[in-house]
């Protein structure tokens, strides 16, 4: 067993697993979509997105290009959440979260064609 495979699959599969939790539940209530799942989730996607740096192949840079959509799209739902409540000031409302969990949705598809990628390797005789 090749321990490096084994990171490598954990961390993309925990990023897509998080993206969905955070995901789930009615778009516009709050209460459905709790920050620190956010924050687990961009943390735990920016470390999948320093684990494909390297990977010179075509697939590896295929898994960088989802990392990096996945990740700036939750930054940016994150940047949203945080603009609302620390620069704005005011409470999150239906509308705001709406966009954070749209963008956490994009990022979600983009954890899925990694996750897609990860498993037709897996598959891929000699390997």
């Amino acid at each position: 067993m090749n321990l490096e495979k084994v990171i490598f699959g954990f961390f993309i599969i925990f990023a897509c697993t998080l993206n969905f939790g955070f995901f789930i539940g009615e778009l516009d209530l709050p209460v459905h979509h709790h920050p620190f799942e956010l924050f687990a989730t961009v943390v735990v996607n920016m470390v999948a997105l320093v684990l494909k740096f390297g990977d010179r192949t075509q697939v590896g840079a295929t898994h960088l290009a989802t990392s990096l959509v996945a990740t700036f799209q939750l930054l940016a739902g994150a940047l949203v959440w945080m603009w609302q409540i620390y620069i704005l000031d005011q409470p999150m409302n239906g509308e705001i979260m709406s966009v954070v969990v749209s963008l956490s949705g994009g990022a979600l598809v983009a954890n899925f064609v990694s996750l897609i990628l990860l498993i037709g390797e897996t598959l891929r005789p000699g390997h």
